[in-house]
């Protein structure tokens, strides 16, 4: 029997002690208790607690630390405290061999580990990280993933049946909790087990689930009570509770078995603690219990209610009751409406609704085309302004809404000839009312189109270009064309000549950047497949080159403003190359001496420049203009950063370079992504234009001391090759155009031509050319001619003469060129050689120096130009600063002569400097 309670049955005291031992305290534990014990019990009262007790706890307590850092993404607390953990566990290892792995320690690790991992694949999550959560993130995934690799049987058995472990722990806690209440009790024959008692409490479910939900339990309980008493459920909870165990146990029953009842009731609320685990969908569970309550509810019971401010259920009205409406009075309401745009406080969503509220009235009414347009410009306008931050984007459904409101407007202006717009119109003089003048309302429509355009390209730039979604807001494209065809129309007929050129140059920016497909087709003399789309094609009408050339030469003609004009300029030059009309794209750059001054254009035209001059080195590469493609490609190429240069994404830099603010305003002037242009592309042309102009002219010069670099990335490649200290077969598309340059070097053509044009090659370059199959003939061709060069200046000095006929063989080239070649490089005098005509030979002439000759040569320009040092540094130490300048000034006269003697040495160097050695020999003599 307990000690604590002189009446009521042994029984009963020896259960409501039991179960206050398992359960842990209630709130309201302490305050009943101190009713009940006197000062010196609560003095002397001890709790004997096992080791196995106070290590679990411990554990226990550090696992919800855990799970509670989990909860908030602080991955350096997790860190710490699962260190912490690892110890606590490593000190409980004598009971852990006894008693086995706590499957609450299983649970969390398995979990951890699932969590990290999930944290680990969200890369947008880890951006936003801060550094020290991001490091920790990584640290604990590490050790997690080591630390379980002791515990893998027990992980796998708990993730094979998650719940079935969870309910074996809860079982296996009330046994323990039971065992330490038994030896603490003083009486443990007569106690009644704890095992016996959790198993009877689900009877009692409903009891505690009345103290949970009180809504709830008026149903459930609704025999003894009424709607009225459930507001008030404590105190009725008390009353009802103290009135069943008087009935229940008669007068002889003190005040303490009324605070049993209670702590009883406090043991069903922690029963539902300890299974709280078996309920991990709180919210939907809540869901249907709110369900419930709606389908019980009646008159003056509760609502439920969104959080924040009420909304209003019904739309306000517009105008009193009898109200006669008129124009002045849709007007009047307008200027209310628009005066609380902007203001703090202002609901946008509610704004827009409001105004096409009006608009709806004033239709009703026929009030006119004139209020409606004016009302719908407002519309547009307030759409426009729901997102006041510039750098955010417009939602999906507003954007559709704005492309409504547009199509609308242009619907209202198409079939009403009497209405004019302007913004040069006053508000005074504006006429909206039915009239027999014409409707006069202030607005640009072409303002609200141009910012409808942005606000398409900003919606692609902030959409992942890798999704779906990014396909399907492509798609809107059409539509943003279709309103600027329409409204192109409108202006022709009613708009001033600048109001035009605007809107031809946002066609011209939808256009330029297109291949025309059914145009190259057609040029190529081929058909449409089916009958269908052969009809399609007739039906299309003009090809793009027509329409930009309509387009272009008007803003060319009427165009007031250089940079409507440096823009249209720019994109006509980007679609003739894109659509390999090189001689025209050509020729209109260099009319336009745009490269003279681009650098003091705004930065979105010198990125439409930069991307125009890639795509004029492309061009000319596909038509086999290397060397003109390798100059209009070498800026960007070699500034190392091509890719911020033609607006295709941005490279990691200091904050000390571009602060934040600069940051956002470079990303807003990034390219959307179906307008990038290949950066592997790119650098592939340009290297393989470095490559065909840079293998010969190295061979030409290769003793020559002052011979320049034509590309300095294509020569770092190089470097960066010949470093390797293993060489295997090449993989990436640089480590190709090495290989390949090494093979030219020897006169390989074929073996260079493999490394080039291949599978891999294919896939990742040529394939992306309209005519593949051209640029691929031009490039074996192209390599043929400069390999057969290379092997000349490597290796005429073997050859006291050599057969054209051999040549022709040897590089699979018809004898006309090589004749043609050969005769090209002994009138430039490249080659000293002559050609017999009867033999059809190439006869080389001994008049360069041999090898050693030309390194002795290197070796005195060498010691002079170190003793001249010399001597400036020694003049330097005396201060003798006139004789310095005077000796400088004749030393620099002699110096000239001897240059002009080295330039003619140098000539003569020319003529046989070329034959041999190579890469590896010619920067071993520089240095």
């Amino acid at each position: 029997m307990s000690r604590f309670f002189a009446t009521g049955s042994d029984s009963e005291s020896e259960e409501s002690s039991s179960a206050d031992e398992i359960t842990p305290k209630a709130p309201g534990t302490t305050f009943k208790q101190s009713l009940l014990l006197s000062d010196d019990e609560e003095d002397t009262k001890r709790v004997v607690r096992s080791a196995k007790d106070k290590r679990f706890e411990e554990l226990t307590n550090l696992i919800k630390t855990i799970r509670n850092a989990m909860k908030i993404r602080d991955m350096a607390k997790c860190l710490e405290e699962f260190e912490q953990l690892c110890r606590a566990f490593l000190k409980s290892k004598n009971i852990v061999d006894k008693e086995g792995v706590p499957p609450f320690y299983i649970r969390l690790l398995a979990d951890l580990e699932d969590y990290l991992n999930q944290l680990w694949e969200d890369k947008e999550g880890k951006k936003k990280m801060n550094k020290n959560n991001a490091k920790a993130l990584s640290t604990l995934r590490q050790k997690i993933r080591k630390y379980n690799r002791d515990y893998e049987t027990e992980i796998a058995a708990y993730k094979e049946n998650p719940q079935e472990s969870a309910d074996e722990e809860e079982e296996k806690e009330p046994e323990d909790s039971g065992a330490s209440s038994e030896s603490e009790a003083e009486d443990g024959d007569e106690g009644v087990s704890a095992k016996a008692f959790l198993k009877k409490k689900p009877e009692a479910a409903p009891e505690a689930s009345k103290f949970l939900k009180s809504a709830k339990g008026s149903g459930d309980e609704s025999t003894s009570s009424d709607e009225d008493d459930d507001e008030d459920w404590g105190s009725d909870t008390v009353d009802s509770g103290s009135e069943s165990s008087d009935e229940g146990e008669g007068k002889s029953a003190s005040l303490a078995v009324v605070f049993l009842k209670k702590t009883h009731d406090a043991d069903k609320s922690s029963e539902k603690k300890l299974g709280k685990k078996k309920k991990p969908k709180k919210k939907e569970r809540l869901e249907e219990e709110a369900e419930e309550e709606g389908g019980e509810e009646v008159e003056g019971g509760w609502e439920k209610v969104k959080g924040g401010v009420p909304l209003v259920k019904e739309k306000p009205k517009m105008f009193a009751k009898g109200t006669e409406i008129n124009t002045a009075v849709v007007v009047k309401k307008l200027n209310e409406i628009l005066q609380a745009r902007g203001k703090k406080g202002t609901d946008r969503a509610a704004q827009i609704e409001l105004l096409h509220a009006l608009a709806a009235i004033a239709a009703e009414n026929n009030l006119g085309q004139g209020i409606l347009v004016k009302i719908k410009f407002n519309i547009i306008a307030s759409l426009y302004d729901y997102n006041p931050n510039l750098a955010a984007f417009m939602k999906a459904d507003m954007w559709k809404k704005c492309l409504d409101c547009i199509d609308e407007l242009l619907d209202i202006l198409f079939e009403n000839n009497n209405i004019f717009i302007g913004e040069n119109i006053a508000e005074d003089s504006e006429n909206l009312g039915v009239s027999d003048q014409p409707f006069r309302v202030r607005g640009c429509v072409l303002t609200l189109v141009e910012r409808m355009d942005e606000e398409f390209t900003k919606i692609m730039q902030n959409t992942d270009p890798h999704s779906q979604e990014y396909v399907d807001n492509l798609k809107d494209e059409g539509r943003v064309c279709g309103i600027i065809d329409r409204l192109l129309t409108y202006l022709e007929n009613k708009g001033s000549t600048e109001e035009i050129c605007r809107v031809y140059l946002r066609r011209i920016m939808h256009t330029y950047y297109k291949f025309d497909y059914k145009a190259h087709r057609r040029s190529l003399g081929l058909q449409g497949e089916s009958k269908s789309e052969q009809d399609q094609e007739e039906s299309e009408g003009e090809d793009s080159a027509v329409i930009m050339d309509r387009l272009c030469k008007f803003i060319y003609a009427k165009d007031r403003t250089d940079r409507i004009r440096t823009c249209a300029i720019l994109c006509h030059i980007y679609h003739h190359a894109l659509h390999s009309r090189w001689y025209q794209a050509r020729d209109l750059m260099l009319m336009s001496h745009l490269q003279d001054n681009i650098q003091h254009a705004d930065p979105p035209v010198q990125i439409l420049y930069n991307r125009t001059m890639v795509q004029l080195g492309i061009c000319a590469f596909r038509q086999g203009m290397i060397k003109d493609a390798h100059n209009a490609l070498l800026d960007i190429q070699s500034s190392g950063r091509a890719k911020e240069l033609l607006g295709q994404g941005l490279l990691m830099r200091n904050m000390q370079e571009r602060n934040a603010e600069q940051e956002k305003i470079e990303k807003r002037r990034q390219v959307p992504f179906h307008m990038h242009i290949n950066l592997e592309l790119l650098e592939c042309v340009y290297l393989v234009s470095a490559m065909l102009l840079e293998i010969p002219y190295m061979a030409a010069h290769e003793f020559d001391a002052r011979r320049r670099m034509i590309s300095k990335q294509f020569h770092h490649q190089l470097r960066v090759g010949e470093r390797q200290p293993l060489l295997g077969p090449p993989e990436s598309m640089r480590e190709h155009v090495v290989a390949a340059s090494k093979a030219m070097k020897m006169g390989d053509w074929r073996t260079c031509h493999s490394f080039i044009i291949n599978e891999k090659m294919n896939s990742k370059v040529w394939d992306l050319f309209p005519e593949t199959q051209r640029v691929r003939e031009m490039l074996v061709r192209k390599i043929q001619e400069e390999s057969l060069r290379t092997y000349l200046f490597t290796y005429s000095s073997v050859y006291d003469s050599i057969s054209m006929e051999t040549l022709s063989e040897m590089f699979e080239l018809e004898i006309p060129t090589v004749h043609s070649i050969i005769s090209k490089m002994i009138i430039n005098e490249e080659l000293m050689a002559s050609l017999d005509q009867p033999t059809q030979t190439v006869v080389m002439h001994r008049t360069e120096p041999t090898s050693l000759q030309n390194m002795a040569l290197q070796l005195a320009e060498k010691l002079g130009s170190l003793v001249e040092n010399n001597e400036r540094v020694f003049d330097l130490k005396q201060g003798v600063y006139g004789g310095y300048f005077n000796r400088d000034q004749k030393g620099g006269y002699q110096q000239k002569q001897s240059y002009q003697r080295d330039q003619k040495g140098s000539y003569q160097q020319k003529q046989q400097g070329y034959q041999r050695g190579g890469y590896r020999n010619q920067n071993q003599g520089n240095y």
